[in-house]
């Protein structure tokens, strides 16, 4: 099991996003519509307006998004970002690393989702920063709206069919990863818990020598501005939360 020094607590994923202002199909700006197949996420809204739309498989829901406002959806719900002036969010994220291992599926359509090869060609940017990534992360953010208007579409109309398909077909695109994303999380939020586990072994049995090793420590982003499903994201490469891993 890999060792994971001083982490983030509970191994969860940090990044800051400030939401897409590019305008797709509907007249909607904001980011790429997807979902996870075994993380949840959280949004702390840090300042700005917009709000994130979802799909479950009960329906269609817009949540309106303001400063100290917290939002999450669990596994299995698609979500949207939605820009309505300075959408600023703080993302918290569970099972970190798992995410950046191929996790997050967006809603392409069903064409670029049967041909894993289409699809990851469709899902990768550039490792460049500049106009080039940002027309790649326009040209994914509107593939995955076109397949997810399809998706809302159905469910406004009473028929989940479509949707409960494309939680299916996700299954199975990832479906080979899943050895990996099992490396993930032992070495990040299981190793956590059963490293609190033995903590409360140690204060049981009289035996705090553990509590020695206390420390305070502090971190800025890693980087700055790059292009994330929802929008222009901050990332930081923290122990625990952003773990090595194999493929995207």
């Amino acid at each position: 099991m890999v060792s994971l020094p001083h982490p983030l607590p509970g191994a969860v994923g940090l990044s800051h996003l400030r939401a897409y202002d590019w305008e797709a199909a509907d007249g909607v700006c904001g980011g790429s519509p997807h979902l996870h197949l075994v993380c949840t996420e959280a949004y702390v809204v840090t300042g700005g307006r917009g709000a994130v739309q979802t799909l479950t498989p009960e329906g269609y829901r817009e949540t309106p998004l303001e400063a100290g406002r917290v939002a999450w959806f669990t596994p299995g719900t698609v979500h949207r970002m939605v820009q309505g002036g300075d959408l600023r969010i703080t993302v918290l994220m569970q099972n970190s690393g798992l995410p950046e291992a191929g996790d997050a599926v967006f809603t392409f359509p069903p064409d670029h989702l049967a041909d894993p090869e289409r699809y990851a060609a469709a899902a990768t940017l550039p490792a460049t920063s500049g106009p080039e990534a940002e027309a790649a992360a326009r040209r994914r953010r509107d593939l995955a709206v076109s397949g997810y208007l399809v998706l809302r579409e159905a469910l406004e109309a009473g028929d989940n069919g479509p949707y409960r398909e494309f939680q299916r077909t996700a299954a199975r695109l990832v479906r080979p990863k899943v050895a990996v994303w099992r490396e993930l999380w032992r070495a990040g939020a299981l190793a956590t818990a059963e490293r609190t586990g033995a903590q409360l072994d140690a204060l049981e049995s009289g035996a705090p020598e553990y509590l020695a090793g206390s420390g305070a420590y502090d971190s800025g982003p890693s980087r700055e501005g790059g292009y994330g499903m929802c929008g222009r994201r901050d990332e930081y490469e923290l122990p625990g939360t952003t773990l090595p891993h194999r493929g995207e």
